[in-house]
């Protein structure tokens, strides 16, 4: 049997993406920003993890001061391996989102939350 592609999700991602999502053929698995306790943590992501794509909200990945870690810090594993991790963000916001974020590299990508659904359809047929 063909392995599914799994999503990791962030806590409040919308469940009618998810819920689309596995209608689409996805499984989904919940994740963690590594301080909210939703799921795995994506800063301990392996090689092994079979984690196609992670989805979430700008402000997941954004630690509070009080945390000490960065948002590099949170998505290290997902640049290192590659993994696409697509958050969304309102278009009009993605000017000052992205200065926020600085350069984390092409797989960390913000994305109008009108376009989530059609960007993991893409990725689906990928």
């Amino acid at each position: 049997m063909k392995r599914k592609k799994m999503v990791g999700y962030f806590e409040g991602t919308d469940s009618p993406w998810l819920t689309t999502l596995i209608a689409q053929g996805w499984d989904t698995m919940p994740v963690s920003n590594g301080y909210d306790g939703h799921g795995k943590n994506v800063a301990l992501f392996t090689s092994q993890s079979k984690v196609d794509v992670v989805i979430g909200y700008l402000h997941k990945v954004i630690a509070p001061l009080t945390a000490e870690i960065s948002t590099r810090d949170i998505l290290h594993a997902c640049i290192t391996y590659d993994i696409p991790v697509l958050l969304a963000c309102p278009e009009a916001l993605q000017g000052a989102a992205s200065k926020i974020l600085g350069e984390l590299g092409a797989n960390v990508q913000l994305v109008d939350p009108a376009e989530m659904l059609p960007r993991m359809k893409q990725l689906h047929k990928a």
